[in-house]
């Protein structure tokens, strides 16, 4: 099962119409362009796809299309999670694993909770989730981190906890992970900008928000980084080190749908509570992408 998810998985952004409903043609073309230009698995509804803020029935529309588009020819990991343990789990019960290869479940937003809790909220995603589960940890966007020894005692205690995507941001704390996990559990990058240095301490990947615009390019640094050749992926790394910065300038994925409206791919529209990025990180973005 970890095989299928080594490389570099792509946090799919939903494109909008500019009346905020869903652009399913814009996704669709979205989806057939990673494709094509050879993403390992692709990740609807995550944070970048701005799941939050999607009914239960336009998550499951997303799901849906993401199922029909791929047609099997990639992995597909469904971000599913909640700050509400029970509602998650009650959702788990009833979904339909059909097609799909794992889950990636973001840590509870909001509630704060301390390593016990979050330990055994998502003990109990792992007895529910008919899926292998991908522990997310992005303490900048929910408000608590998720320490190395509470993912370390999650790996060893479920077996169906197959991999956690690490966006701490902290170094040590990854290498930490690294050093003393199981042996088939996956360190996953969580930040497009560290994802080199990652993988040459021991990461298996990416899930990526760059490489909704530049999938073959990130992609391929991912492969090159993974086979060892560094001094190719260091080549591609610094080439898209400065667009990344910019992604997260003012808010993402307003960076990012950004640059896919200058690639004809998709609108820029996202919903609020977010807005898109300044005039000024736009045009720094335009030049990026004219000059890249």
């Amino acid at each position: 099962m970890s095989t299928k998810l080594i490389g570099t998985g792509v946090a799919l952004v939903t494109p909008f119409h500019t009346d905020g409903s869903i652009d399913f043609k814009s996704y669709k073309k979205l989806i057939n362009n990673l494709i094509t230009n050879k993403v390992d698995y692709v990740v609807p509804m995550g944070t970048t796809g701005e799941s939050v803020t999607l009914t239960k029935d336009e998550k499951q529309a997303i799901f849906d299309i993401t199922l029909e588009t791929v047609d099997g020819r990639v992995p597909v990991v469904a971000g599913i999670g909640s700050n509400n343990t029970r509602e998650l789990c009650d959702y788990l019960n009833h979904f339909d694993k059909k097609g799909f290869t794992a889950i990636l479940s973001v840590a509870p937003y909001y509630n704060k909770p301390n390593q016990e809790g979050l330990y055994q909220h998502y003990g109990m995603v792992a007895e529910h989730s008919p899926l292998p589960v991908i522990l997310y940890n992005v303490p900048g966007r929910t408000g608590s981190n998720m320490t190395a020894e509470t993912t370390l005692r999650l790996a060893n205690d479920f077996k169906n906890i197959i991999a956690v995507k690490e966006a701490s941001g902290n170094i040590d704390q990854m290498m930490y992970i690294l050093k003393h996990k199981p042996k088939n559990f996956m360190l996953i990058s969580g930040d497009d900008g560290i994802t080199l240095p990652l993988i040459a301490l021991g990461a298996s990947g990416v899930i990526s928000v760059v490489g909704n615009a530049w999938p073959k390019d990130f992609a391929q640094m991912t492969r090159y980084a993974l086979a060892g050749d560094f001094d190719k992926a260091r080549k591609l790394h610094y080439k898209l080190t400065d667009i990344i910065n910019l992604l997260f300038a003012d808010g993402s994925p307003g960076g990012i749908k950004a640059v896919l409206k200058m690639k004809g791919i998709c609108g820029d529209t996202v919903r609020l509570p977010l807005s898109a990025p300044s005039e000024a990180v736009v045009k720094k973005l335009m030049a990026a992408v004219d000059n890249y």
